[in-house]
């Protein structure tokens, strides 16, 4: 964990304290809570930090506006892990102040966590699970009708995972990975679609492995495998820390080819977990648009307000988290203040995110047409962003 970070989790905890005091203060009529539930701490922490920190800019903004309807924010560490999620879901649900779900920030959490959620009729937009079945009406493991989406799925992301892997590599042998998670592994996650769109490219697969998720560090072998392999692209389907873990390995035997992940992997603590030198040049693709680009002067000085951080650089998916938390308090501006009013809200709205992006939602949670995949490098010790994977 960074230490722009830490400070940030001071802050956080602060500002919550804040937030709390002055409602009691001002006696507030009404006071509707929303709960972020994504990773705020182990491995993957840093995703779910940096998604908080979207989460505060939007009701900084909201709170800023002496609204009549006060929200507070709260955060449900899943830990990245579904059986967190399982284990956290039902008091969340059992609290009737909560009015929505912001999250859960990954796949497997979010199934995990659909058994609770889904009988008490609590909304949930995510701002960064991708996996398909999510949304599948005909998977045992969707969400509908209350888990809805601010972002692509992984159907389109595994197309230009593929696409930004084998770029400028004439004669293209691919070795692919995943973390077996809900997430990347090969059944329904980005590892299977990943292997379906290499398929039907008649692209060269000279080895594939599946190393679970938390346990890439004490993999010994599997770089000299891959490297023995001959391959000259490495796919990898999971979460950054074990990413960094891999791309670190590899370097280390001697490995000079493409390392190519995909969302689970952009986070500003991939460059440390791999170290600067090995995460250079590593591709990465993810339906995000940084903060810094998408927001207004207004927005931005509302981040910094909320985070006691002067820029979002850095720091991923906050637009995304951003929208979705602004989805929600649209809906009790217009006088939803139910579960089930923000759910019939959200479901038929049409909502404005940040750069103007118009948010609406199909039957079964998708945004209509899905959204773009962003093209990202590792240059110099920082995540670049090169606009959308073309």
């Amino acid at each position: 964990m960074n230490k722009n970070t830490k400070r940030v989790l001071g802050v956080v905890a602060a500002s919550a304290l804040v937030l709390g005091t002055a409602l009691t203060n001002a006696q507030a009529a009404k006071t509707l809570t929303l709960v972020y539930q994504g990773p705020m701490t182990g491995p993957d922490g840093q995703t779910g930090q940096d998604e908080y920190m979207g989460v505060l800019t939007a009701i900084q903004i909201y709170n800023d506006s002496n609204p009549k309807v006060k929200v507070v924010v709260k955060s449900a560490d899943d830990q990245g892990e579904s059986a967190v999620a399982g284990q956290i879901a039902p008091g969340v649900a059992a609290d009737k102040s909560v009015v929505g779900i912001i999250g859960p920030a990954f796949s497997g959490p979010s199934v995990a966590s659909f058994p609770s959620y889904k009988p008490a009729g609590i909304p949930m937009i995510s701002p960064s699970a991708t996996n398909p079945s999510l949304t599948d009406p005909k998977s045992p493991k969707n969400g509908f009708p209350f888990f809805h989406r601010v972002l692509a799925t992984d159907v389109l992301q595994s197309d230009k995972l593929v696409t930004l892997a084998t770029r400028g590599v004439a004669s293209p042998k691919i070795y692919v990975v995943d973390d077996m998670s809900g997430y990347g592994n090969k059944t329904d996650g980005l590892g299977s679609l990943v292997d379906a769109v290499i398929a039907k490219r008649k692209l060269t697969v000279v080895g594939s492995s599946s190393i679970a998720k938390g346990t890439m560090a004490q993999s010994t072998g599997a770089a000299g495998t891959i490297i023995a392999s001959k391959a000259n692209i490495v796919i990898y389907s999971g979460y950054y820390s074990d990413a960094g873990a891999l791309i670190k390995a590899l370097r280390d035997a001697g490995y000079t080819g493409v390392f190519a992940s995909g969302d689970g992997t952009l986070s500003g603590d991939f460059i440390p977990a791999a170290g600067k030198a090995a995460a250079e040049g590593a591709r990465i693709t993810a339906p995000s648009l940084p903060f810094e680009l998408a927001a207004t002067p207004a927005q931005l000085a509302a981040f910094t307000k909320a985070t006691k951080l002067k820029s979002p650089v850095g720091h991923t998916y906050l637009t995304e988290a951003f929208n979705a938390t602004n989805i929600f308090l649209d809906c009790i501006k217009k006088g939803k203040t139910s579960r089930p009013g923000i759910q019939a809200c959200i479901s038929t709205g049409t909502f404005e995110g940040a750069a103007g992006v118009k948010i609406s939602f199909t039957r079964y949670g998708e945004m209509p047409g899905g959204a773009p995949v962003g093209d990202f490098v590792i240059k110099d010790g920082a995540i670049v962003y090169n606009g959308a994977v073309k």
